[in-house]
């Protein structure tokens, strides 16, 4: 896994574009701060927000708004006034903002999805990609049901890391590793990475960006670029695209102040 120094001399890395989903703002599993941090090192000329940057399920259900979750808010708006273009494609934790497709807020224009364009001029559908869930669309009350047992694993796995920590273990996983080993995850990974790719067919793209599934990866999918953002719960990473076309996960390592860069998977476990 590769690692480059950030100088105080020079602490910013701007890229051409910054992609971010997953954030879940009013969660209590959002590492809202780590992103905080990752946005004061790094800097694009364009910032997409690809859905789930506020949970609004979970706020409905217990209000938790940390002044952390302010700042990276307030974070996003001054760097809209200073000249970056943000454009907010809602998910479904953030779905009330979908009454509001088409409205310029602080800078931040709020849209379906949209298609941005890569230095080769390849097209990318850029979709949060909800939508293409059956879980969320056909029985919503099993998806929050999830929701919940997802909250319940990421606060177990902090306390299994916090003892990990004590006997200097690395940071293990457990939703990353139920995605990566139990066979019902693999085929809905799979099923969802196929739909999305679908999709971007039908819009004539070259390949799509999406989030949800908190499951970041680069790779192509039936001669479609397909391109997951992560998420900012669990794994911190972001999808970005640097100035000569290429694009790269990075993962925010809060202890060194480094971004290290996430291996692109080539082909799916059997």
């Amino acid at each position: 896994m590769g690692s480059y120094d950030v100088s105080d001399e020079s602490p910013e890395r701007r890229f051409r574009t910054l992609f971010i989903s997953d954030v879940h703002l009013g969660a209590r599993g959002s590492q809202a701060d780590l992103l905080l941090d990752f946005l004061r090192y790094h800097d694009a000329d364009t910032i997409y927000l690809v859905g789930d940057i506020v949970d609004g399920w979970a706020l409905k259900s217990s209000w938790h708004w940390p002044q952390s979750h302010n700042d990276l808010v307030q974070k996003l708006l001054r760097k809209a006034r200073k000249g970056a273009k943000i454009i907010y494609i809602p998910g479904n934790h953030d779905e009330f903002l979908r009454n509001y497709y088409g409205t310029h807020f602080g800078g931040i224009d709020v849209v379906e999805n949209t298609v941005h364009t890569g230095v080769d001029g390849k097209r990318y559908l850029v979709i949060h990609g909800d939508i293409f869930d059956l879980v969320v669309q056909n029985a919503r009350w099993l998806a929050h049901l999830g929701d919940k047992a997802y909250d319940f694993a990421i606060q177990m796995n902090r306390l299994v890391n916090f003892f990990r920590r004590l006997f200097g273990v690395p940071y293990w996983s457990l939703s990353q590793w139920a995605k990566q080993k139990v066979k019902n995850a693999v085929n809905y990974i799979g099923a969802f990475e196929q739909a999305l790719a679908a999709e971007a067919r039908r819009h004539e793209a070259d390949g799509v960006i999406c989030g949800h599934i908190h499951y970041a990866v680069i790779r192509d999918e039936a001669g479609i670029r397909y391109m997951n953002c992560g998420d900012w719960v669990e794994s911190c990473t972001a999808l970005v695209e640097h100035d000569d076309g290429h694009f790269e996960i990075i993962t925010w390592a809060d202890q060194l102040k480094k971004p290290a860069q996430v291996p692109q998977v080539a082909a799916r476990a059997a």
